[in-house]
């Protein structure tokens, strides 16, 4: 599938560059494994239900219209924010820099976008860690402080903090910033609200760093539904690197990478589904497929940590040695389908559960360390149609081929192989553009530019 062009006049010279640049055959940088297009639970509309619903994201709008960023250097939040209100397809060229953002990107109430990266975009946060905070914390033994609630006290800005070790932390950066909002706390790139059929490929994601200060997330998704985050970056969040809680349902992330770097002081919890267990009206919701993610250097915890929802844990791939926490850890009320996982070695913290409905651990996982966990309860199934692959191969084709690696990210589909499904190929149906970007039923007079199913793009004068 290739994602049309805008329909602004002035912009159409561009936009056909565009058109012409991204399409082309399948991708040549992809895995045999990698199907290139939605699935899993973003493609299923209820529990029971699979593979009904079609997640399209810009594809679906009635519009398509498309904007191309580059970063001008300064804050690039409001250009982000107003390009994914304005637009259906966001594409952030990464040729002129990264984009810097001085606090979370809202995306609110945003209905059949597509967010792409290409020439290696980054966003990231404004405000990091520096080695020269991360001595103060030494110094000051913040490692030592507990993270139970009741040990804390209020910060000299009149905020009540419960925990000890974040009420240490957030005080000692007042004191070093003079900063007594704590703005510091906002530095996230995007937090997406109630939006339904997002697209987000390509990007990587940069944080500050992590400090235990309750700050933001790299990505948040609060009560969003039908959405893919593919062959995605997410590094060094502040508090998560990508959380999905209160509401949120029927996401797949697939092929990402979540890793951290020196900048990461504590709390490297990578990956929360559920905000808590008294928030009861995620019963029904939180319906997550991790499919060939990778989960990398120094994540500790949360990779993912579960409440409530029905989660499929699918041929990912764990190399975070020496981890404190456990990998998968369901908790309150959910439900987890664990098949094709390899654990790499000195990954001996792989699994632990607190009050999870059922869990299901297959004879298809491999753990270097020797450790298997016992199911739990009748199997868990999922709704929809997939493939385990072999896990022995899972190691070598997600190094490989994880994160931000695609040559055509608008570009979904293996052209002429039948594992695609029925939707996608529908999507992939020949389609005819002008040069102004408007998209025709048949040929027009002049020049036509003809997206074939296979990608493949021509032009034609009639």
């Amino acid at each position: 599938m290739l994602l049309s062009i805008t329909n602004c006049k002035r912009k159409a010279v561009f936009a056909a560059t565009v058109l012409i640049a991204m399409a082309g055959n399948a991708q040549t940088n992809l895995s045999t494994l990698d199907l290139n297009a939605p699935f899993g639970w973003t493609n299923c509309s209820s529990m029971t239900a699979g593979d009904d619903y079609s997640t399209t994201g810009g594809e679906g709008s009635s519009q398509k219209r498309t904007i191309t960023l580059k970063s001008t250097g300064a804050d690039m939040k409001s250009a982000i924010q107003n390009a994914v209100k304005n637009n259906d397809i966001i594409i952030l060229d990464g040729s002129d820099g990264d984009f810097i953002v001085s606090s979370n990107v809202g995306i609110s109430g945003a209905q059949n976008k597509t967010i792409v990266g290409i020439n290696g975009a980054r966003i990231c946060s404004k405000w990091y860690v520096t080695p020269e905070i991360i001595k103060m914390l030494d110094d000051n033994n913040v490692m030592s402080y507990s993270t139970s609630s009741g040990t804390g006290s209020k910060l000299t800005n009149g905020t009540n903090v419960s925990e000890g070790r974040e009420y240490i932390t957030r005080q000692l950066l007042i004191n070093y910033t003079g900063d007594s909002s704590e703005g510091y706390r906002s530095s996230g790139i995007l937090s997406i609200s109630g939006c339904n059929n997002l697209i987000i490929r390509n990007l990587k994601f940069v944080g500050p760093g992590t400090v235990d200060i309750s700050g933001n997330d790299l990505i948040s998704c609060t009560g969003t539904t039908h959405l893919w985050v593919d062959h995605c970056d997410f590094t060094d969040g502040l508090d998560g690197n990508f959380d999905i809680t209160n509401g949120s349902n029927f996401v797949t992330v697939s092929w990402c990478s979540f890793s951290y770097t020196d900048r990461a002081y504590d709390h490297r919890n990578t990956n929360l589904v559920g905000s808590s267990d008294s928030y009861t009206s995620d019963e029904d919701n939180l319906n997550i497929t991790y499919a060939f993610n990778n989960w990398g250097t120094k994540c500790n915890a949360r990779m993912p940590m579960a409440r409530f929802g029905t989660i499929h844990m699918l041929n990912n791939y764990y190399d975070c040695e020496g981890n404190g926490s456990p990998c998968i850890n369901p908790r309150k009320n959910s439900e987890f389908l664990i098949e094709g996982n390899y654990f790499d070695s000195g990954v001996r913290n792989i699994f632990s559960q607190s009050s999870a409905k059922r869990w299901t651990w297959t004879s298809t996982n491999y753990t270097v360390e020797s450790f298997s966990p016992s199911s739990s309860g009748t199997n868990v199934t999922m709704p929809y149609s997939y493939t385990v692959a072999n896990v022995q191969n899972v190691p070598t084709e997600i190094k490989k081929y994880v994160g931000a690696t695609l040559e055509n990210p608008l570009v979904l589909g293996k052209s002429g192989e039948t594992s695609v499904s029925k939707t996608v190929k529908k999507q992939n149906a020949e389609r005819i553009y002008t040069p102004d970007g408007s998209k025709h039923k048949k040929a027009q007079e002049g020049v036509n530019i003809i997206v074939g199913e296979d990608g493949n793009v021509k032009k034609v004068l009639r």
